[in-house]
């Protein structure tokens, strides 16, 4: 026990009781087995009724929407802010739900498809569900980067989170004032990285607010395919010759990868100009290949998915997942949102092809089962909450947990990563942990049996409570 903590750089208890221990992880945590489909899950619905859009929604199950949905469809208390094109506030998506702030261009759609995967209406037999479908919309105009006045509007309205599936490489400083101010008054801003090729940017290109600090910064990446073996996909380069490339696998930075002297027996190689415009500000990243365009339903009567792996699709994914987590617990802290995030998202580390990008895809892939899940978690006294299963040497995390215990298993911070964890009741320390920060990190673990709940869950269905 010394030994481990001697590796903490700060520790403070409240309770004189036994509260920290280290004991052997006894058995797995339990794969969790209840979901919530709605009637308008698609063709990859399994206990829905398949109306809606006939269309693959895989992507929504990579990220663990059924998981998310059995706490959680949203609430329409939790305003999401759509900074894009126009929305159509009599549209059946959007019906009763939905206001505009400020009037926008059509944009050819953009802003119905951004709107809708965010939070268009679900469990209507229409469509698809977005991700956090019960939440309302406020629609606004999109740009002015210098003053960013129509999102300090938006949160002057009370929206908890800000889509922005757009960017600028300039950035100001009453930007990063104004993003400031947003996220005191407890509204989240999330915005797209950019589609620039990473063999044009090189990671060295930021667009703003993205980059802004207290901005979560977001790009795209892979879901469909567990081994880069199920998709070899034939190709010609120009000369007529045949080649062979991997396309959209699970948890690849880069839509096609391809083999050495066309040898499929090897692991492939991201190309470059496959991914998406990528730094070190890069937040988190998420599916972006066949993701729903409503727009193509709304103005041209067809159901169609993106086929390139633009950002300004990912982006809505993280913003409905944000309106989730809140209307799940509208007093979660807004600067513990994105550690949540982080700490939920799957590592992708490990996939030898990602090597070349490592340190500039955040923190991972998106997974908004786990992140409301870990909500839930936290702010109930009868649940145990983990960390686990990442590997951190930057950012500061913040953590408020009122479960009757929070495991740390499987977890680095090292380097410049902090991590200040309050509990109201016990923090375990099991295997294959580190908490080893350098001189610009630090680890606070605190107990508090003083803390108490600023507000109740709120459950789509309250005897989940009695499970």
């Amino acid at each position: 026990m010394k030994s481990l903590l001697g590796l903490l750089m700060f520790l403070t208890c409240l309770a004189s009781s036994t509260l920290f221990s280290q004991e052997k992880r006894v058995g797995a945590k339990l794969e969790w087995s209840k979901v919530f489909e709605p009637n308008d899950y698609g063709i990859t619905s399994t206990i829905g009724e398949n109306l809606g859009a006939q269309v693959n929604l895989d992507y929504l199950d990579f990220l663990g929407l059924p998981k998310a949905w059995y706490y959680t469809t949203g609430s329409r208390d939790i305003i999401v802010g759509i900074s894009d094109g126009s929305i159509d506030t009599t549209d059946i998506e959007f019906k009763g739900k939905s206001k505009i702030i400020r009037k926008t261009y059509l944009a050819k759609g953009h802003g119905l498809s951004v709107a809708e995967t965010a939070a268009g209406q679900g469990n209507n037999g229409y469509g698809i569900p977005g991700v956090c479908y019960d939440c309302s919309v406020y629609n606004t105009t999109y740009g002015n980067g210098a003053q960013l006045e129509q999102l300090q509007e938006l949160s002057e309205l009370g929206a908890r989170v800000i889509n922005c599936s757009w960017g600028s490489p300039i950035s100001y400083e009453a930007g990063q004032k104004a993003v400031n101010k947003m996220f005191k008054n407890g509204t989240i801003l999330v915005a797209a990285g950019h589609n620039d090729s990473y063999s044009k940017t090189q990671g060295e290109k930021y667009y703003y607010p993205a980059s802004y600090d207290n901005v979560i910064s977001v790009s795209s990446a892979m879901h469909r395919y567990e081994n880069y073996k199920d998709n070899i996909v034939e190709g010609k380069n120009k000369l007529g010759e045949l080649f062979y490339y991997a396309n959209n696998i699970k948890g690849y930075v880069g839509r096609n990868a391809g083999f050495k002297d066309n040898d499929t027996t090897q692991v492939p190689v991201i190309y470059p100009q496959s991914v998406r415009n990528l730094n070190s500000r890069v937040d988190i990243v998420a599916p972006s290949v066949g993701i729903y365009r409503y727009s193509e339903k709304v103005l041209h009567n067809k159901d169609e998915v993106s086929e390139g792996s633009q950002t300004s699709g990912v982006v809505p994914l993280v913003t409905g997942t944000i309106g989730l987590m809140f209307s799940l617990y509208p007093c979660l802290p807004t600067d513990e949102v994105i550690s949540i995030l982080k700490i939920t998202a799957w590592n992708i580390d490990h996939i030898v092809p990602n090597k070349p990008y490592e340190g500039m895809y955040g923190a991972g892939m998106l997974q908004t089962g786990d992140a409301v899940e870990m909500v839930y978690q936290l702010y109930n006294e009868n649940e145990t909450a983990y960390i686990d299963n990442q590997n951190f040497s930057r950012w500061d995390f913040k953590i408020t947990s009122l479960s009757k215990e929070i495991i740390i298993q499987n977890q680095k911070f090292t380097d410049s990563a902090s991590l200040q964890l309050k509990a109201k009741n016990k923090i375990s320390i099991k295997p294959n942990t580190v908490l080893r920060p350098g001189a610009e990190g630090k680890i606070s673990l605190t107990i508090d049996p003083s803390l108490v709940k600023e507000c109740d869950l709120i459950l789509r269905d309250p005897s989940i409570l009695e499970e």
